[in-house]
């Protein structure tokens, strides 16, 4: 009894820092990342920098010992190909969203992901219907950002064309890598190294299809191209590299240790950090009344987190079980094994 209480303790403090990590380093990299598209107004270059920094970090650092990702295989990159395809559209959407809106506007739809979320979760992935309080949150957040919207005196048909082909990018990246994760068998690290790199693959069509590289290639030409240049955008730059490293690794071990409605209410309720360091560095963000309806949203995924508490806090026997067969050395066929190895050895950085 002891050792499975040991082992639930292990695994919800595992679970919490993993938790912490992607709540930090999402809600600050929203704020980075509009400040590097201030200063660096190429979304698409932006992102393609930020797949090559995550990619190389990887690969360098597996080829240290520092830890182990799954080598590149062809068959794996053509599984995971879709699930890249979906990330480099919620990425992309993401960046020009934050270039032609303020980011109250970013969270708010951000915001309106987990109810759709939880509804294709019990339609495509038969997981359980929310319960009634779970779903009174939800609907929480989706009153929220309505109220937003009615209220946004900055309100453009460019901004929020963006903003709706952001959420419909993110409800389906974030239901679709859940199931990559659950089912694909690679560890954190590999799902860092393989999304990035087949990201990073895809970029150059980008580029040509939104015809940025003119863009590009014109301001390197023109003596204003030294403008992004400039200290404050390699910073911004390379601030954003990081943290998109950083989302990267915490966003995929995440997902392994929570639901997919979880995970993105998740990064919904860490956004009232967001909201704090916009309101006190931004002179562009909402009204009064538009940041009290944005904070509504946020409030229901604090409430949803809530509902779901007396339910998450205790593992299943079939889990407690899988940690005593992974502590002694044993193998289960079941998924709930995979992920259970999956979840500690990017936390240890071991190669097995």
């Amino acid at each position: 009894m002891a050792a499975v209480a040991a082992d639930a303790s292990k695994q919800y403090f595992t679970t919490a820092g993993l938790v912490v990590g992607y709540s930090l380093s999402s809600s600050l990299l929203a704020i980075i990342n509009k400040y590097a598209v201030t200063k660096f107004s190429y979304p698409s270059l932006l992102t393609a920098l930020q797949y090559f920094t995550a990619a190389l970090g990887v690969w360098v650092l597996g080829k240290l010992d520092v830890l182990y990702h799954d080598p590149f295989t062809r068959d794996n990159a053509k599984k995971f190909l879709p699930a890249a395809a979906v990330f480099y559209l919620a990425i992309f959407t993401n960046t020009n969203l934050l270039r032609h809106a303020n980011v109250d506007t970013f969270i708010v739809f951000r915001s309106l992901t987990p109810l759709l979320v939880a509804i294709a979760d019990t339609v495509f992935r038969k997981q359980p219907c929310p319960s009634k309080s779970t779903f009174f949150s939800l609907v929480i957040i989706l009153g929220g950002a309505v109220g937003y919207v009615l209220t946004d005196s900055a309100f453009t048909l460019t901004a929020y064309s963006w903003a709706v082909a952001y959420f419909v990018t993110i409800t389906t990246e974030m239901v679709y890598i859940k199931h990559m994760v659950t089912h694909l068998g690679l560890n954190t690290w590999g799902f860092v190294f393989y999304n990035n790199f087949i990201s990073l693959l895809m970029s150059p069509v980008f580029w040509i299809v939104t015809g940025e590289y003119a863009d590009v290639f014109t301001a390197v030409k023109m003596s204003s191209g030294s403008e992004w240049l400039q200290l404050d955008a390699i910073v911004a730059v390379a601030l954003s590299c990081v943290f998109g490293l950083l989302i990267s690794f915490f966003g995929f071990a995440t997902r392994r240790a929570i639901s997919a409605t979880a995970f993105t209410v998740t990064g919904v309720a860490n956004k009232f950090l967001t909201v704090a360091v916009n309101v006190m560095i931004w002179d562009k963000h909402a009204s009064p009344l538009g940041l009290a309806c944005l904070l509504s949203t946020l409030v229901g995924g604090v409430v949803y987190q809530q509902s779901v508490t007396g339910s998450a806090s205790f593992p299943s026997k079939q889990s407690s079980e899988t940690s005593k067969l992974i502590d002694n050395g044993e193998e289960d066929d079941g998924d709930s094994d995979k992920v259970e190895q999956d979840i500690e050895m990017p936390v240890s950085g071991k190669k097995p």
